[in-house]
């Protein structure tokens, strides 16, 4: 027991500010870590293989998003079970809550394979590839999401290590198959030139790698979170509470991806050079979010344990701490990014065009991305406090719905693609105000309810 404390962080004493930061940088580098599996197969195509095999890879991201949100989502909600049964010291409803996540992560796994293998040629007709981008980027996705079982119960077992502290491990499991998979692109793309083949083939194995040494972290735990491979299944209960919170959250997540593979269309639309542009900046911009993100993740974890040990007076001051940090963040980091910007996509590209059109994205992304980041630790506290639904509501008004109605109406009017771009943060700014209120609305019944 002494020894799983040390390895684990304890969310219900102690110093915030310091525990929330602890939390939260390996979560971050795991996030990295994850995008640099995408970024690598970018870079290595787009200096070795040209700009149209850059463009197949890069072009895929919004289209993976929407088709994997959904059940990643699910992992949230085991986030939010496990770490609340943790609270309330319910260890067999942990064990329990275990085996069912693992089991959801090797379905999902499953199901996501079959749907990227045969639906992904439709899909990027759908969305307007190129002619010349088409054949690559489905040649690309098919073997992608060969690896998506893999993913999926990385996911998952990262989940619930969080669930309990352990944020450690997660990153060095990635830090391995990061580093792998780095050298798997190199081999596979410069010596047996196999182009979006060897980039798909690299990150699918490597996929494998993380997982595994996170499922042998469970199964050899001696404690609550003990992995039992022969025993799994699912449990109703563990599952109408992963459910709950992980639904809406995936929900919400695909809808996201549903505007973003809308504005991917529109981009699209503009060739080639742009789509490689977004593709880079995007990619750029991404290690900024995913920064943030790891202060939502934190946020949720810290208050969904509190709840489940009725620690209710913390929650106003985790979020606190939360949107300190992830403000923080989110400005200096954003500012940065796009500052030293040109030499950034220089890693990416060295087609002038190329830089020139991805600029524009990281001006108008990475300056005002903190507001993206207060949005979602809003978000990671509402779904802490057990508001799921509303949450939801919130972001697809606010985001998704605005961003369509945007493309159709503002960007139809006036074509360019910075109009296109300015959706984001206009987006950003709109939901982040919902959320600050429907918290203020939650957090005045939970101090009430304390009082009686």
């Amino acid at each position: 027991m002494n020894m799983m404390r040390r390895k684990n962080i304890d969310m219900l004493e102690g110093n915030l500010f310091r525990d929330v930061l602890l939390f939260t940088v390996p979560v971050a580098l795991s996030g990295i870590l994850q995008l640099l599996f995408n970024a690598i197969d970018m870079i290595v195509v787009g200096k070795f293989s040209g700009s149209t095999s850059m463009a197949a890879v890069s072009s895929t991201g919004s289209l993976i998003n929407l088709i994997t949100n959904l059940f990643i989502g699910l992992s949230v909600g085991t986030s939010v079970c496990i770490a609340g049964r943790i609270g309330r010291r319910d260890f067999f409803g942990v064990y329990k809550a275990v085996q069912t996540s693992i089991t959801i992560a090797l379905i999902s796994g499953l199901a996501l394979t079959v749907i990227g293998v045969v639906f992904s040629p439709v899909f990027l007709k759908m969305m307007g590839s190129p002619e010349d981008v088409i054949d690559l980027s489905a040649l690309y996705l098919r073997i992608y999401f060969l690896g998506m079982p893999a993913t999926m119960v990385y996911n998952f077992a990262s989940a619930i290590l969080r669930a309990r502290g352990d944020t450690k491990r997660p990153l060095y499991a990635l830090g391995i198959a990061g580093a792998l998979n780095a050298l798997m692109n190199l081999f596979f793309v410069t010596v047996f030139h196999m182009d979006v083949t060897g980039v798909g083939l690299a990150s699918a194995l490597s996929s494998c790698v993380s997982a595994a040494i996170v499922l042998i972290v469970l199964i050899k735990d001696e404690g609550m979170t003990h992995l039992e491979i022969r025993k799994l299944h699912i449990d109703r209960e563990a599952l109408k509470e992963i459910v709950k919170v992980g639904l809406p959250a995936g929900l919400q997540s695909t809808v996201f991806s549903i505007s973003n593979v809308a504005i991917q269309s529109s981009v699209n639309s503009f060739g080639g050079t742009i789509m490689a542009a977004n593709g880079a900046a995007g990619s750029i911009a991404d290690f900024v979010y995913t920064i943030m993100n790891a202060f939502y993740q934190s946020c949720l974890t810290f208050t969904s344990q509190n709840m489940g040990a009725k620690k209710y007076q913390r929650t106003g001051k985790i979020l606190f701490v939360s949107l300190f940090y992830v403000t923080l963040c989110g400005l200096v980091i954003g500012h940065s990014t796009y500052y030293f910007g040109d030499p950034l996509l220089h890693i990416y590209s060295d087609d002038p065009e190329v830089i020139q059109a991805a600029m524009i994205k990281l001006e108008i992304f990475c300056k005002p991305y903190f507001l993206c980041g207060i949005m979602d630790v809003l978000v990671g506290s509402l779904r802490g406090m057990g508001y799921s639904i509303f949450p939801m509501i919130t972001s697809l008004l606010g985001s998704c719905a605005f961003r369509l109605i945007w493309i159709a109406t503002y960007f139809a009017a006036h074509r360019s693609i910075e109009v296109l771009y300015y959706s984001y943060p206009l987006s950003w700014t709109l939901t982040l105000s919902i959320h600050l209120l429907t918290f203020v609305y939650a957090y005045h019944r939970l101090r009430a309810k304390t009082v009686q």
